[in-house]
């Protein structure tokens, strides 16, 4: 059976069944404003019998693919009705004429300048009919008062602000179109039925008036019962605005259809997770993929339950199509544990030393983090249990593991780490996957990788003390101190020395210090700088040294400006550091540069 019907049918009849409430718009539909000259380029080709592009419409009716309607913006009488028809492309163009044409009402659009301003639309008459001249330049636009002025206003150069001055000045009214009887007995009236008048009137209905009339608009029908994913793939592939429809977008129509009203929820969730910066990049996409997942999985041990001996038990899965057919009773069920859940991720990370959005390595990795959470409930809290999951987190963020294909990876770690956590189980995939090439600390630069976020976040938990004001790094001098990742020896002399910027600039060479003590270092060498702070704290050499050991640092290396002695030393700290996080033996022998070239992340954030 074919999903679509395609027909012709009459601009007018188009425009009669928006105003009747017949055809209206999906909750999911972004507000309407077209730009002046693109609204009247839309009023020359319709008069000009020149295509102005398809529309396509879904039929309503059926009970699986239910989305809240709205009416054309500008439509008043069709409140107390179902539509027959919703609009999946041609928004724009319907609404433009819509407004223009069927209304009578100024219509809201913008200038070049991307100002929001009011017009009424015209046509010259004389300039309509003259061939010399290109129809497009006869429509134009007049302000709220129905007049076009010069010199800043103070000069009005046409005004249309009476019927008689739109007949005297031979300007047809393009709200008219479908009324044009109306206003042809009037302007004839005004001009006293002269013959040279009527036959120039006629000559206007034959060749505008009518072309509106008789303009036939391609229209694609998709039948009822295509499914709600095929709606949404349709509309983002056809829709001439280019619009990106997000699942949140179609589910929230979709909601709003039995009163429930997802953006409001959403609004809510996300005051709550304002108090956590971690979460300030959470979308609530997000929030939509995490509910899926919990959804999918406690269905499962639901069917496993009542059914041990079953091989069929439904798929734990949160893939885009999942996310679509995720009923609003099921989003009711899970939702408050899945925005409690990612609350609690949260600030389990932050005690971990990950306390922004900016710092955290895969804002993507959140989602199963959530998920899993709300599974365990305050189990999560028993150490074991916590530096289990731990140990899974920094596996996916060491190993590079989110980074794409991230749904089947989802649907992996809910069951296998709830499984390994609560029940003992087998290690999960997302742990057995995971490994660190030796060779990749030399390329974590910036923090677009999130090897290189998951570092500098194990760094700020190894307990390590800032060298000027010797307090401990922590969460309540870390933002009042503007720490940040800084050079170890500073740009200033490995480009003096002729050290290469790709092994002087990797985070071998960085480590976690405020700002002021960043700039008390300048560009100097290790050996200058080092005796300066000392100086400047006022701590013995054997203390100051017990501070530079926090940092996985040796200071032999440094006070000789050992660059050499220096990164390999602290290499092979930061690699017992990475294998202390995710439980799994670095093979050093397997040091061995990735197959091709590295290119450096683009807009990286690279600190100095």
């Amino acid at each position: 059976m074919e999903s679509f019907d395609s027909t012709k049918t009459s601009l007018r009849e188009i425009l009669k069944q928006v105003d009747e409430g017949r055809i209206q718009l999906p909750d999911f539909q972004r507000g309407w404003i077209w730009d002046d000259n693109r609204i009247k380029g839309l009023i020359a080709s319709i008069i000009k019998s020149f295509p102005i592009g398809a529309i396509m419409l879904l039929e309503t009716g059926n009970p699986s693919v239910r989305f809240k309607p709205n009416p054309i913006e500008g439509v008043s009488n069709c409140a107390i009705r179902e539509p027959d028809h919703l609009v999946l492309d041609g928004q724009q163009r319907i609404t433009s004429l819509y407004q223009t044409i069927v209304t009578n009402q100024i219509v809201t659009t913008r200038n070049e300048k991307n100002y929001q301003i009011k017009r009424w639309y015209y046509i010259d008459m004389k300039m309509a009919l003259d061939p010399s001249i290109d129809l497009e330049e006869a429509i134009i636009s007049v302000n709220e008062n129905k007049q076009i002025t010069e010199n800043i206003g103070r000069d009005v150069k046409l005004d249309l602000s009476r019927p008689d001055y739109e007949y005297e000045n031979l300007m047809y009214p393009v709200c008219m179109l479908d009324e044009y009887s109306f206003w042809r007995s009037q302007y004839n009236k005004y001009w006293n039925h002269d013959p040279q008048k009527s036959e120039f009137w006629d000559d206007f209905e034959q060749k505008i008036v009518n072309s509106y009339g008789n303009y036939m608009l391609p229209v694609i029908i998709m039948k009822k019962e295509n499914s709600k994913e095929a709606v949404c793939q349709v509309f983002e592939k056809v829709n001439t605005g280019g619009v990106v429809l997000t699942v949140f977008e179609l589910l929230t129509a979709t909601y709003a259809a039995d009163e429930f009203d997802l953006k409001h929820h959403w609004k809510s969730a996300k005051e709550r997770f304002n108090t956590y910066r971690i979460l300030d990049k959470t979308q609530n996409t997000d929030l939509i993929q995490a509910v899926t997942l919990l959804s999918r999985y406690r269905k499962k041990m639901m069917s496993i339950k009542m059914n041990p001996d079953s091989d069929e038990s439904p798929a734990v899965s949160c893939k885009r199509k999942d996310m679509l057919n995720l009923s609003l009773e099921d989003y009711r069920s899970n939702a408050q544990d899945i925005v409690n859940a990612f609350i609690k991720a949260a600030q389990i990370l932050a005690e971990n030393h990950i306390y922004s959005a900016r710092d955290l390595p895969y804002n993507t990795q959140l989602i199963p983090f959530a998920a899993i959470i709300a599974v365990l409930g305050s189990d999560v809290d028993i150490a074991g249990n916590k530096r289990k999951l731990m140990r899974w987190f920094w596996c996916g963020v060491l190993g590079e593991l989110y980074g794409s294909a991230n749904e089947t990876r989802y649907a992996l770690d809910l069951p296998q780490v709830v499984d390994w956590i609560s029940h003992n189980g087998s290690e999960p995939k997302t742990i057995y996957d995971a490994n660190f090439n030796p060779s990749r600390l030399y390329t974590l630069r910036t923090r677009n990788s999130a090897a290189y976020k998951g570092i500098y976040a194990l760094l700020l938990g190894s307990g390590l003390r800032d060298w000027l004001s010797n307090s401990k790094i922590e969460i309540q001098n870390y933002f009042s101190e503007r720490i940040d990742i800084h050079h170890i020896f500073p740009v200033a002399w490995c480009d003096k020395h002729k050290i290469p910027s790709d092994e002087y600039d990797c985070i071998i060479n960085k480590t976690p210090l405020s700002g002021g003590t960043n700039r008390f270092i300048s560009g100097d060498a290790p050996s200058r700088y080092l005796d300066r702070l000392e100086r400047k704290i006022g701590v013995t050499g054997q203390e100051f040294d017990r501070i530079l050991h926090t940092h996985l640092l040796d200071p032999e290396f440094m006070y000789k400006d050992d660059f050499g002695g220096f990164m390999l030393h602290r290499k092979e700290l930061l690699l017992q550091l990475i294998e202390n996080a995710t439980g799994k033996p670095i093979l050093r022998d397997n040091d061995i540069r990735e197959e091709g070239v590295y290119l450096a992340e683009e807009n990286g954030e690279n600190e100095q």
